[in-house]
């Protein structure tokens, strides 16, 4: 965390200073907002976390609750959504307070006697190191305090507008802010009457019943399983021995628990199998007790026995994978000829079982794929184009998610003995999927074609950044490069050095001097000369044989008020962890350049400068 270089800080350093729009902004909601999110969910508290950055845009979020969501239904958190966290500032605390899933028991049938369960196998959570943060279980409320404590201490002080349902919407095409919201107060004095909000765009973040859905003629299609399952966070006594152990139990009586411990110690969660439901059922097997669902984990955990004390959420739902076509309100005979001005994401354009632990997950996802695109456009950085890539790149992803949770629910309700490979294998030989890891955005205008993948095999372009350890030249700190990219709407551009720098320095000085550097086309003038691009070296070389005196200022960039050069874009190896080795670079350097959402979306050479200027210039409108 780096701060002082406006003045001396003495209290919290992450609470940045009010600007922009966040000064003197109003409590009541305004008339007229930049973007108006809909649904303050993960997808769409993410989406506003990141738009709390931008502080000349004015966006708001509403929610029909009266007050912060107490307990939610999601609690998985895959390794990538750690990785988003670390983006935002708070992945440190929320492991803290989270249960951390570091490998999964296996109950099957004893052979000897299927009436009760024997642990039959473990598997390690994360066997092939794919990330350095952990796979956690934490109360999907807990996720939302923190996106709402970033947002409030944020340039533009974002808080929730909560009281507010989302009724109608009427997008004209015309004028400053086309789209009209009709919102109806839900509590309150004003409970009942209605509110209009005039917006530039909007955000449907409102689950899977979305309203905003509707008004842009999206529906969700695909198919119910017809199998319902009962799902219940419970404080219990029992003689299971893998109780704090995530677990996958099948029974030789029929049915199957997916158990998953919770935060705190003592909390779990289990999602009980309450079997076949018939298709003229018309949701009667919703009315299921909770004494019935405990009677049935009963049954499938013999001979142990659950003691349930208290019950602090349960709920019965049936599967159901569903899909929206597209993400947005651009129709497709509309591609090319208008951009959209309604976007829907999480819930609203994809469901699907919660056994694979991927609803929160992927919708946090989509919320930071759009947020700072709007950021972009409303800034006036990008042309409106870029917004398109938005349900060009998610609806895909989301297709992927359905199609492999299909499979893994499937697979849990299956008998042991009807499985052609045991659930075991399939949780190790699918975990990068699960955890996060899996997508990759094809070629487009944000991402480059992999005609220099070879320059750095470890970063595929269209992926994740994928941290590795480095050391910091300035103060010999050993640091994972990638928890340097923060959630503030910057590119990273890593320059990783050629054996003598040579190639390295006729690089960083196109970048300091040239008309067609993106550091001199793209950032606006009075900028920070780093406010849009974070750009930094990695040295092949140890980091005490590097000579500051002799690095280029393009690596030594001069910030805020006081023009106080910043130290921490210089790095070198780790003797220990050599990132060239790690993630494949070339000893003759490489340029990565990386979204602001963490994906890798080009690899260049050091000397391909037209190719990285050509770049930019199909995304960033030159200033």
């Amino acid at each position: 965390m780096q701060f002082h270089h406006h003045g001396y800080v003495s209290t919290d350093p992450r609470v940045q200073d009010a600007a922009g729009v966040g000064i003197d902004r109003p409590d009541e909601l305004p008339a007229t907002v930049d973007v108006l999110i809909v649904g303050t969910g993960p997808a769409g508290m993410i989406t506003a976390a990141q738009l709390s950055q931008f502080p000349n845009i004015t966006t708001r979020i509403v929610e029909r609750r009266g007050d912060r969501l107490a307990i939610g239904q999601a609690d998985g958190i895959q390794a990538r959504s750690v990785e988003t966290f670390q983006a935002f500032g708070f992945a440190e605390r929320i492991i803290a307070e989270a249960y951390r899933i570091t490998e999964m028991a296996f109950w099957k049938p004893d052979p000897t006697n299927p009436a009760n369960i024997i642990r039959t196998a473990r598997a390690i959570d994360d066997p092939t190191g794919i990330s350095e943060f952990p796979h956690l279980i934490v109360n999907q409320a807990r996720v939302l305090d923190y996106f709402a404590e970033v947002m409030a201490n944020a340039p533009t002080r974002m808080t929730p507008d909560f009281g507010f349902e989302f009724h109608s919407l009427v997008n004209t095409n015309e004028g400053e802010y086309p789209v009209t919201v009709t919102l109806v107060h839900t509590t309150g004095a004003h409970k009942g009457q209605e509110r209009i909000v005039h917006a530039k765009y909007v955000v449907g973040a409102d689950g899977a019943r979305s309203a905003v859905r509707d008004s842009i003629g999206c529906t969700l299609a695909g198919d119910a399983a017809f199998h319902a399952w009962g799902v219940m966070d419970v404080l219990a006594v029992t003689d299971f021995p893998d109780i704090r152990t995530k677990c996958a139990i099948q029974s030789g009586t029929g049915g199957s628990i997916l158990h998953i411990p919770r935060e705190g110690g003592y909390l779990f969660r289990m999602y009980v199998d309450l079997g076949e439901v018939a298709p003229d059922d018309n949701g009667a097997v919703r009315q299921t007790s909770m004494e019935q669902i405990i009677a049935k984990a009963n049954a499938i955990l013999h001979p142990y026995t659950l003691d349930v004390k208290n019950v602090a959420w349960h709920s019965v739902y049936e599967v159901a994978h569903r899909l929206t076509d597209r993400f947005d309100d651009v129709l497709p005979v509309e591609i090319g000829i208008r951009s959209p001005r309604v976007f829907i994401l999480g819930d609203a354009c994809h469901t699907h079982s919660a056994k694979a632990g991927q609803g929160m997950n992927v919708s946090m996802q989509d919320g930071f794929n759009l947020g700072w695109k709007l950021g972009y456009v409303l800034d006036g950085r990008s042309p409106d184009s870029l917004l398109g890539t938005y349900s060009a790149e998610r609806q895909v992803i989301a297709k992927n998610l359905i199609d492999f949770d299909k499979e893994w629910s499937s697979l849990m309700a299956a008998k042991p003995e009807d499985l052609k490979v045991p659930l075991e294998e399939f949780y190790t030989q699918t975990a990068e999927f699960p955890a996060g890891f899996m997508t990759q955005y094809p070629p487009s205008m944000l991402i480059g074609e992999a005609t220099h993948q070879s320059l750095a095999t470890g970063f595929p372009i269209g992926k994740r950044f994928k941290s590795a350890p480095v050391v910091r030249v300035g103060d010999a700190n050993p640091v994972e490069l990638g928890h340097h990219h923060r959630a503030d709407g910057r590119w990273r551009v890593y320059a990783f050095a050629d054996a003598a720098s040579v190639e390295l320095a006729a690089w960083a000085e196109w970048m300091r001097t040239s008309a067609d550097s993106p550091l001199l086309a793209h950032t606006p003038d009075g900028s920070d000369i780093d406010s849009i691009f974070d750009v930094k070296v990695v040295y092949q070389q140890a980091h005490a044989e590097v000579d500051i005196s002799q690095v280029s200022e393009v690596f030594l960039p001069k910030t805020g008020p006081f023009g106080l050069i910043d130290y921490e874009k210089l790095y070198a190896t780790d003797p220990k962890h050599d990132i060239f080795s790690l993630r494949g670079i070339s000893r003759d350097g490489a340029i990565v350049v990386v979204r602001p959402d963490q994906y890798v979306a080009n690899v260049l050479p050091l000397t391909a400068t037209d190719e990285l200027a050509a770049y930019f210039r199909q995304m960033l409108l030159v200033r």
